[in-house]
């Protein structure tokens, strides 16, 4: 594929600027993550949503949802550093069910962690959001790996908070894979809850790009399409926030 020129990336980085958000289709965004990396392990790093562990955070819901986390340090240079297995922890005020708790998930296996397509995501992460605050001279970044399931008898809840703020400054949600299910349909709101936009993310590497200091978001249930079958979501969201 030939990898778009950088004005293409300047497209969509002035539309975050404007509005707050951007979808980004999985055929553009592939383009965009060639320029910071290779893809060649992507088989075997989507086949890793296969080895995530339930959250217990979320009781009823949780049963249903499933993940590892980590945690790196990137400079607006350099190396993008793993860094010790650590809580996940967010104020009250961005989730009313979790907020004021340190969660701590599984981590991320190491082959994935240090896998060459999770480290294009992250290079691409760092440059774009450090174009995005050219102040800033490192981030703290965590990222989730996300399996939301749905049966015959129960939806998935993509984000059972609602729609939501994460308490950092950029986000980027993108989708590994969704089998047998519909809905999941993603909104943008301002803050005072007007809905700005919506999409869904449907086919591998489908993004959203979210300026969560300005914007909120929020995913809708997801059902089977055929119940008689196993259903799921996967995606990987990828948070970067100024250190200090």
């Amino acid at each position: 594929m030939t990898v778009p020129p950088s004005s293409d990336h300047e497209e969509f980085a002035r539309s975050i600027r404007d509005t707050g958000f951007r979808f980004v289709a999985g055929a553009d965004m592939r383009g965009h993550l060639l320029q910071h990396g290779s893809l060649d392990d992507w088989d075997a790093f989507a086949a890793s949503w296969n080895d995530l562990a339930p959250d217990v955070y979320l009781a009823q819901v949780g049963r249903h949802r499933r993940r590892r986390h980590a945690v790196y340090r990137a400079g607006r240079e350099g190396a993008i550093e793993l860094q010790p297995h650590q809580p996940h922890y967010q104020a009250l005020a961005y989730n009313a069910l979790q907020g004021d708790i340190e969660r701590w998930f599984e981590p991320v296996r190491e082959d994935v962690a240090d896998g060459a397509s999770l480290r294009t995501v992250l290079s691409f992460c760092r440059d774009f959001f450090s174009t995005l605050a050219p102040q800033t001279s490192a981030w703290h970044v965590e990222l989730h790996q996300f399996r939301i399931e749905a049966g015959p008898d129960h939806e998935g809840q993509p984000t059972p908070e609602g729609v939501h703020r994460d308490g950092v400054d950029y986000v980027l949600v993108l989708l590994i894979d969704r089998h047998n299910i519909v809905r999941g349909t993603t909104t943008i709101h301002d803050r005072d809850g007007t809905q700005l936009g919506s999409f869904t993310l449907t086919a591998p590497l489908d993004a959203a790009l979210v300026d969560d200091a300005r914007v909120f978001h929020g995913v809708t249930a997801v059902t089977p399409q055929d119940p008689s079958r196993e259903a799921h979501r996967d995606v990987l969201v990828v948070t970067f926030r100024a250190k200090g």
